[in-house]
């Protein structure tokens, strides 16, 4: 597969039952991803499974949306969008032909992919990293560099590995701070035993603006804090892609076909999310989604900010992120002196070729797939995130 070298700019809800979310009234629901092709005979839609990384939320909106505006239908598809709260690893189900496509973070994969997976990322949805790690605003803790000594949480199951990334690139051991494991909550931040907690811009930092400070008896403000930004380190990973199986692009053309029009739908989906996010957050939260309206809300716009501006196209995997990526993967060891990987990455662990071939046919649509005049808008989160 040939890889483009054009170039743009560099998860956690709880609580929830899996869902199965169908789109469209036609052809086979269960029937095997090994039977995945492109649009299937006149009238019948092509099964698909769609493997999440987590459960339901509007981190993953641009797929449900997809499936409630018709654009998977349209395509000729019938997708299956299954959700996991831990107990599935997207990259397994794939690699063990369970599911067509998953959506993982990019590092997580590459640990999958050399100890034997064969998988290539086909789009690559989130252009930022949307890491941070909260502190108070007296702790001391600015930067990386100040994580010497300091208790860090870390939610583990491959997440950690931007931290170790930033601490290595800073040349600091990893053994010399004391890694918590937190939930996929910011609970033991607010009791003082992490001094600087893992967060998602999306996600546990609202957590905390919507909650009230027992000292003021209002939410607490950003002012409260110090937010270190993994996007702003040399251990920035890319996150949310689109994950297909490698022999499966190679060996069946219906497959491909399907890639092809499976991510046509996702970026519609993606541009209705970005054009219409208080809409979007409806379908997510209509969908299964646990939170808030406003904590909804919110995490529809920040997830917005990952993604767009795409200034190549949305999807559109730049190499320069990629190879930071791979590289902070290699630097990167954690408490216990393991690695996530040792070489690199083969060349087919990523391709342009699908999302490429996509947006050429989307353009002819005249759908704005660059976002290149977005803007967020302005979300006030309410206490609890109602």
């Amino acid at each position: 597969m040939k890889h483009s070298t054009r170039r743009v700019l560099a998860t956690g809800a709880f609580a929830l039952s899996a869902a199965v979310l169908l789109a469209g009234c036609a052809g086979g629901g269960d029937g095997d991803p090994t039977d995945a092709g492109g649009g299937g005979d006149a009238g019948e839609l092509t099964p698909v499974k769609l493997q999440l990384q987590w459960l339901p939320q509007a981190q993953f909106a641009g797929y449900f949306a997809a499936i409630d505006q018709g654009f998977f239908e349209e395509e000729g598809l019938e997708v299956e969008i299954i959700p996991s709260g831990g107990d599935i690893v997207p990259q397994d189900a794939l690699a063990n032909g369970d599911v067509d496509f998953a959506i993982a973070w990019v590092p997580k994969v590459l640990g999958s992919i050399e100890a034997g997976a064969n998988l290539t990322d086909i789009a690559q949805i989130f252009q930022r990293s949307g890491t941070l790690q909260v502190s108070w605003a007296d702790s001391g803790i600015d930067s990386v560099a100040d994580f010497e000594g300091k208790t860090i949480g870390s939610w583990g199951f491959g997440n950690e590995w931007e931290i170790f990334a930033a601490m290595a690139d800073e040349g600091l051991d990893s053994t010399t701070v004391q890694i918590i494991t937190q939930d996929f909550n910011m609970n033991a931040f607010l009791q003082g035993d992490i001094d600087a907690a893992q967060a998602m811009t999306y996600n546990e930092y609202a957590q905390l603006l919507e909650t009230v400070n027992p000292e003021t008896g209002e939410l607490y403000q950003p002012e409260d804090f110090n937010v270190i930004s993994y996007e702003d380190t040399a251990g920035a990973m890319l996150q949310d892609a689109i994950w297909a199986d490698t022999e499966r692009l190679e060996s069946d053309e219906e497959y491909a076909e399907t890639a092809v029009a499976f991510l046509k739908a996702v970026v519609k989906g993606w541009v209705f999310a970005r054009d219409n996010p208080e809409q979007a957050a409806e379908i997510t939260l209509a969908n299964g989604s646990a939170w808030g309206p406003s904590h909804e809300l919110w995490m529809m716009n920040e997830t917005n900010k990952l993604i767009w501006p795409s200034p190549e196209g949305i999807g559109i995997i730049d190499e320069a992120a990629w190879q930071q990526t791979v590289d902070g993967a290699l630097a990167a060891v954690n408490e216990t002196g393991a690695h996530l990987i040792t070489e690199e990455p083969p060349a087919t662990a990523w391709s342009n070729e699908y999302i490429q071939q996509a947006l050429d046919e989307l353009t002819d649509e005249g759908i704005d797939l660059t976002g290149e005049s977005f803007e967020p808008i302005e979300v006030v989160l309410q206490e609890g995130g109602n």
